[in-house]
């Protein structure tokens, strides 16, 4: 049973190329602009959201032939869709300040948690029954290189990426504010800046009803002090990471056709990749712009949903064909502008005319 084969129920047969083309530039530039507005969303979650959409449409495809399966693919969404939100949140807080340092550590400790627990369900129990599902098994191991990406950023060693910096200051600041938190709370004295120490703004109305109940074992706030390696070991997550994307931009290639939205998401974020992990911002302008290409020369039909997919997905595409040239640019563009030192002639006044007046 090849699932991909039941997810094209409408193909538009009359959608010639130049029209094909006409229409992905006209949503490119609508999705532009409805895009620029989002400052705090990675550019490759797009792809992300890609991801969740068909691990819910797969996972109720395959929930009567195999439950287990289905079960996990949708442990695995609700798990993709908590990541997102706290992945968009740590890009808000990249560079975070004392009195936040401690939400910040936590959140990241909690990144990398869900990014192992997702590579565990997806190991144990999804790659090894992807069997001849086409879909699936490409998104099989898209994630899993997904969930090596977030390792590379958050936690890897050598560090690559500011993402998450575990520095000695802000540890200190973490320290610091937790000590505080609990000095206060001694001394029955509540700082209103402080949510660590805030209290519930509800109050008790009945006897038999207490004051704010505590966190529960493993939840207190002395966990933001503890290093991530507590959670995945330190380690060089690169390499690894780098060789999950390439096989799986290889399985997409051979078995998907050059506008699936599933084969723009591996591409996407293998491009991403290289611009912020390998630091290879040639290669992955180059990958976008060979992957822009081949949507336009494909010639399979799409249903509307991954029509709106792939356009969203060739926007995003198309920012990082061009990123990291703007500075480039600029650089030779002022160059350009100042003064030629060839061209400039030194005008000396003939003799007798040294001072005319």
């Amino acid at each position: 049973m090849k699932l991909a084969e039941g997810h094209a129920p409408h193909f538009d047969s009359a959608l010639i190329q130049s029209a094909r083309i006409a229409k992905v530039q006209n949503r490119h530039r609508k999705s532009e602009v409805k895009r620029s507005t989002n400052r705090h969303q990675f550019d490759w979650m797009a792809s992300s959201e890609v991801d969740q959409k068909f691990l819910g449409r797969l996972a109720k495809a395959v929930e009567l032939d195999n439950p287990l399966l289905s079960s996990m693919l949708f442990k695995i969404l609700g798990l993709s869709l908590s990541l997102a939100h706290q992945l968009v949140a740590s890009k808000k807080a990249r560079k975070p300040d004392p009195s936040t340092s401690p939400l910040f550590l936590k959140r990241v400790l909690h990144i990398i948690w869900l990014s192992r627990e997702g590579l565990v369900m997806l190991q144990q129990y999804v790659i090894p029954m992807v069997g001849n599902y086409v879909e699936l098994k490409v998104l099989a191991y898209k994630l899993r290189a997904s969930f090596h990406h977030i390792f590379v950023l958050f936690h890897n060693q050598p560090p690559v990426s500011d993402m998450a910096s575990w520095t000695p200051e802000a540890r200190e600041a973490a320290i610091a504010s937790v000590a505080r938190a609990g000095t206060e709370d001694k001394n029955g004295e509540i700082d209103d800046g402080d949510m660590l120490s805030r209290p519930s703004s509800v109050q008790p109305t009945h006897p038999l009803e207490g004051g704010p109940v505590g966190p529960p074992p493993g939840f207190e706030a002395h966990v933001a002090l503890l290093p991530p390696s507590f959670l995945l070991p330190s380690q060089d997550y690169l390499p690894t990471a780098h060789r999950n994307f390439q096989e799986a931009v290889k399985l997409a290639d051979e078995l998907l056709w050059g506008s699936h939205s599933l084969r723009l998401s591996v591409r996407t974020e293998y491009a991403a990749f290289l611009y912020e992990c390998v630091h290879d911002a040639e290669a992955s302008r180059r990958l976008a712009k060979d992957t822009i290409a081949e949507v336009y020369e494909a010639t399979e039909g799409m249903d509307d949903d991954m029509f709106n997919d792939a356009c969203e997905l060739v926007t995003v595409l198309g920012k990082m064909m061009r990123r990291g040239l703007r500075s480039s640019n600029n650089t030779l563009r002022s160059r350009e502008q100042g003064p030629n030192p060839v061209l400039i002639v030194n005008q000396t006044p003939p003799p007798g005319m040294e001072n005319p007046i």
